[in-house]
């Protein structure tokens, strides 16, 4: 395992990401010039070596990805640590391929709807006109209408 340092190291190696502190002794890197709202790439890399990157949907990571696209990066090599910080990267730099909107409506037993809605890479849930939450992938936002007791309209 990389110790904190080293970690820091390799992505201060990148260029085009600006650190921040944070709470905790823990720093935050972010990619500015993102074509979306989300620019965090090394979200809370902390002094115990544990922190997490960014990948959103990205098809290589969805094993490791929890639900709002983040990867763990304590246990990773050099290598590792260099490809998902690149991978983060230039999936913050590419245009979403314009598939047009997606959007789902679910539907609770008291007849109240959300929708679902894919914008920006996240797959959010509006109560109305209101957020209600943000994920990654659309297994996980999936997951959350379930167990919420939503089912999706035909």
């Amino acid at each position: 395992m990389l110790t904190f340092e080293q970690k820091q190291t390799i992505i201060e190696s990148f260029p085009e990401l600006t650190k921040k502190e944070v709470s905790l002794k823990r720093l935050n890197y972010h990619f500015m010039d993102s074509l979306y709202e989300k620019t965090i790439v090394v979200e809370k890399l902390h002094p115990n070596g544990n922190g997490f990157v960014f990948v959103g949907d990205l098809l290589r990571y969805e094993e490791e990805a929890n639900d709002k696209g983040l990867v763990n990066i304590r246990d990773y090599d050099e290598q590792q640590l260099r490809e998902i910080v690149e991978d983060a990267i230039q999936y913050l730099s590419e245009e979403e391929e314009d598939q047009g909107p997606i959007e789902e409506i679910w539907q609770n037993r008291e007849g109240i709807q959300l929708k679902l809605a894919f914008e920006q890479r996240s797959w959010n849930v509006y109560h109305g006109e209101n957020l209600e939450e943000a994920f990654g992938t659309h297994d996980a936002a999936k997951e959350y209408l379930l167990e919420e007791g939503f089912r999706k309209k035909k």
